[in-house]
């Protein structure tokens, strides 16, 4: 499992590499606790997640988006999630710490996960997801 940081003029855009769609989705939540805090949570507390879409695309975007409303409006850092994928339904729950200042302070504001650009595919024994985070 993997995540890194490729070249966008305005926005963060991440390639996340995993070997099933539910270390994948726990990728995508790491890289985007990375970006808002500047490192992911650490684990003590647990929130349940649940969305649905008509496709793949939809479905890791709705979970995104889903993370980031926890984060922003619990304030709840995301260190990892165990999540099972179907083909309409992502369901798990989040492992984290709640937000402090002190340790979570030296990241950049998400407003949104960008449906432009994001790409889901299989490449032999791996996932691969493409997405911007709207900075």
């Amino acid at each position: 499992m993997s995540f890194e940081e490729l070249e966008h003029t305005a926005d963060a855009r991440f390639r996340i590499r995993a070997a099933s769609l539910g270390e994948l989705y726990s990728e995508a939540a790491r890289a985007l606790m990375d970006v808002m805090y500047g490192r992911p949570g650490e684990d003590g507390q647990e929130r349940e997640i649940e969305v649905d879409a008509h496709d793949p695309e939809s479905l890791v975007f709705a979970f995104l988006s889903e993370v980031l409303f926890i984060s922003e409006v619990e304030g709840f850092v995301v260190s990892r999630a165990d999540v099972t994928v179907s083909d309409t339904k992502a369901k798990g729950i989040l492992h984290g710490e709640p937000f402090s200042p002190e340790r979570h302070g030296g990241g950049r504001g998400v407003k949104g996960i960008s449906f432009s650009d994001l790409s889901l595919r299989r490449e032999d024994d791996s996932y691969i997801l493409d997405v911007i985070f709207d900075v």
